[in-house]
Parts: structure tokens; sequence; C-alpha cells
């Protein structure tokens, strides 16, 4: 049965080239301020087509709370088989400096061995993992199969998470593929087991009336800048550690660990750089808390007068691992930002959201299946990794849906680069992992 899933999924890849170009040409960025809500529409119904035509028939477009369509396919599983759910998300993120972008944006473009375009791997090459895998297996195969298209996930807005709340019969599986992750490498086989929760909030800094003549009041007037400065200085201790008061920041990373070497390249450290943090790089990713400066509001170098600023803004993110409670996380972290603001200066704390961590179970038959299925795809056994990103709805289903197990993979692997400029993705990986999915759907019964 391996070697004729093998050759059968072969067979589909250059149908799923073909899916990945039409994918790739919708500009399906969630956000009207940026790209016309018909490019997301025309990409709903493009996957509810495509699903259809592999033989899911009870295919819709639902609205959710934020607007967004959730795309919704499935076919009943026969008395007494399980069902598995599939999730994957058709929207996008924006391109963000197209100069940089070294193939056009939203044309699928082959370049030394990968598929360059917004969305290749995150999520479309997801999706097309799914459409392959479907092909190729046995129509008939005994097993309920459900396909879920998010389409707003990227914008965080939440509207799949409340359709879900709302609807629960609608997506109710025996096993969760959720198709929005990757390996640990390319050719490397990796179930994602946990996801950080993340606190965001907005901070403002203010000292005086307005803007002072540095010449004539420098020295004395409280400058808003160097207090948000110096505010932002205690989060992070001389090592680069996360230091939010009441957050501990010493956990260890008991699965794959990240090779120094290989972070560093992957991560585009410059030569010369120290990494952060006093544990191993999985650790500081995977197991501890981390707070990142997401942006600063004050004035730029060009253009900057000779003034005292009056007052300053700051954008954080604090991620928090599986085992911090984000309002714990939330409550630290404004806690420590009034307990350090110098000089008696004006705080306001704008709280913009929190998203809860995630861990997956592990054993159970589908996660055995899973694991047989990767391990005959790939010819190794699968490893475990942590990521650093959030998905809520995980926390959506796994509340929603106690009994089910939740499996975390996918295309994506560090070369792709998403989110970032010159997104891409191996079609190798497209090729194992559907292979390893229709291998996981064959046997999972």
């Amino acid at each position: 049965m391996t070697t004729e899933l093998r050759t059968r999924v072969a067979a589909l890849m250059p149908q799923a080239k073909q899916d990945l170009t039409q994918l790739v040409a919708f500009r399906s960025v969630a956000d009207p301020r940026q790209f016309p809500p018909e490019e997301c529409e025309r990409t709903a119904q493009w996957v509810a087509d495509a699903f259809a035509s592999v033989g899911l028939t009870k295919v819709g477009l639902h609205e959710t709370p934020d607007g967004s369509k959730a795309v919704i396919a499935s076919r009943p599983a026969p008395p007494g088989a399980p069902t598995v759910l599939l999730y994957c998300h058709y929207d996008v993120q924006p391109p963000l400096d197209a100069a940089a972008w070294r193939t056009p944006v939203w044309e699928l473009t082959e370049k030394n061995g990968r598929w360059y375009g917004r969305g290749s791997a995150d999520c479309k090459g997801n999706i097309v993992m799914h459409l392959t895998a479907l092909r190729a297996i046995d129509p008939e195969l005994p097993l309920g199969i459900t396909l879920v298209s998010e389409g707003s996930e990227e914008q965080g807005t939440g509207g799949l998470e409340r359709f879900v709340q709302a609807n629960p019969d609608l997506l109710r599986a025996d096993a969760i593929v959720i198709g929005d992750c990757g390996n640990f490498a390319a050719g490397v086989p990796t179930f994602t087991e946990t996801l950080r929760g993340s606190v965001n909030v907005v901070v403002t800094v203010e000292t005086l009336a307005g803007p002072m003549h540095s010449g004539m009041f420098g020295g004395a007037a409280p400058d808003a800048l160097a207090a948000m400065i110096h505010l932002l200085a205690t989060l992070r201790d001389e090592h680069g550690n996360t230091t939010v008061d009441g957050l501990s920041n010493d956990q260890r990373w008991s699965g794959v660990q990240y090779p120094v070497e290989q972070f560093r390249i992957d991560a585009g450290v410059l030569g010369g750089v120290d990494l952060l943090g006093e544990g191993t790089v999985a650790d500081m990713l995977w197991a501890r808390p981390a707070l990142t400066v997401l942006g600063i509001d004050a004035p730029p170098v060009l253009g900057s007068s000779g003034a005292v600023q009056p007052a300053a803004r700051a954008r954080l993110n604090l991620r928090i691992p599986p085992g911090t409670d984000p309002q714990t996380g939330l409550r630290a972290l404004t806690e420590h930002l009034r307990a350090n603001v110098p000089w008696h200066a004006q705080l306001t704390i704008e709280i913009e959201g929190t998203g809860a961590p995630f861990r997956s179970g592990r054993g159970g038959p589908a996660r055995t299946a899973m694991e047989q299925a990767l391990t005959q795809a790939y010819g190794r056994a699968p490893t475990t990794q942590g990521q650093g990103g959030s998905i809520p709805l995980c926390n959506v289903f796994a509340d929603t849906y106690p009994d089910a197990e939740i499996m975390l993979l996918g295309v994506e692997e560090p070369k792709c680069l998403i989110h970032a400029p010159n997104e891409s993705v191996d079609p190798a990986e497209i090729e194992r992992m559907a292979l390893a999915e229709a291998l996981f759907l064959t046997n999972y019964r």
C-alpha cells in the first residue's frame, strides 16, 4: 500500500503545482484596507470547488462573526467509523516590502528547486497538501472526512473560533490535523507539540505638555523617549533573558534541540552578534517567555529637531509558554511596567489582546497512525518541536472536542520564510507530507 500511494502522490505533483499556482495568484489578505475583499471571496470559492472535486459532498461557505468566510466540506463517516478534521487557512500575510521580493509576489515561481510566492507555504501549501492526499486515497475509504479552511487566521480576529463555539456539531471529529505548521527542517518529519500564547499591549509614557528646546531645557526636563528606553531595558537582562517580574524564565525544553549554527543561519543572525538568553535555543524559543518590542512611536531621525520629547509609545508582544495563563502573563507584564517606569512619568497601558498557549496530547490511535505514516513517508521516525507562534483555534478545538486527538504538522519549515519577503515552499515537502497524510487516512480506523 505504501508503494502504491507513493506512486500516486508522485504522479499528482504536476496537479499540485497547478493548484498552488492558482492559489498564490489570489491576493487573499483578509484586510479590506489593503486588498479588495473579493480576493478572499474568490479564494474561498476556489477552495470549496477544489474539495468538492475530490469527493467531499457537503460543501459550503459559512460566514463567521468577523465577516470572513470559512469553507467547510465533509463526507460523513459510515456507522462506527471515525471522522478526521483537516484544517488549513486560505488567507495570507500582506507582502510587506514588495521591493525586497526577488520573484513576483502573487505568481508562483520555481527557483533553485523551490516554489516562491506569498502563501506558497503559509498556508496555501498546506491546502495543496490536503488536496493531494485526498486525491491519492481510495474514495470509498470507510472514514469520515471534514475539511475546514479559515479565511482570517492571519488577522487574528477570531472569526472561526467563535463560529466553532456556536456551531460545535459541524466540525466534530475524532482526530484533528492542523495543517498550519511544519517540520523542524526539510526532510525531518516533526510534530509541533506546543504553541506559545501571547499578550499584546501598547504602552504610552508622557512627561511634558509639549516638546521643549533641548538646549534650554534638556538635562532637567524629563525626556519621555529616554524614560521609554529605560523602561524597555528592564524587560531584558544583560544576557538577553526576558525579565518580567513574576514570570519564570528558566524552563527547559525536553524535545528536539535546535543547533546554534543552524538557528543562526535560519534567523539570519549577523556575524559576531550574540544570541539571546542563557538557555539553549530550544529553551528560549519554546519553553520560556519572550518579550519583543514590535514598534515605537518616536520622531524619525530624518527631520528630527533639537527638542526634549514629551511622549513616546511602544507596542509590546509577550510570548508565554504552555503552563502560563495569559491573564497571569498580562498581570505580570502590566505590574512590571508600572513598577519600573522612571521619574514618576505618566504611564498608560492599552491591552490589545491575549492568547492562550497550547500543548497537544501524546499517544492515542490517531497519533500512533500518524507516527507510522510519517515514518513510512520520510524513511525516519518523527521528532517533536515547539512553535513560538500562537494558534488560538487549537484551544477552542481542545475545549469544544475534549476527546479529539489534535496533531499539528504541515509543509512549513524554516527556509520557507513565512510572513517575510521571498516566502517559498519545498515541493518535496508537499509530496512527502501529502503521502504521510494519505497513509494516515488509509490506516486510521
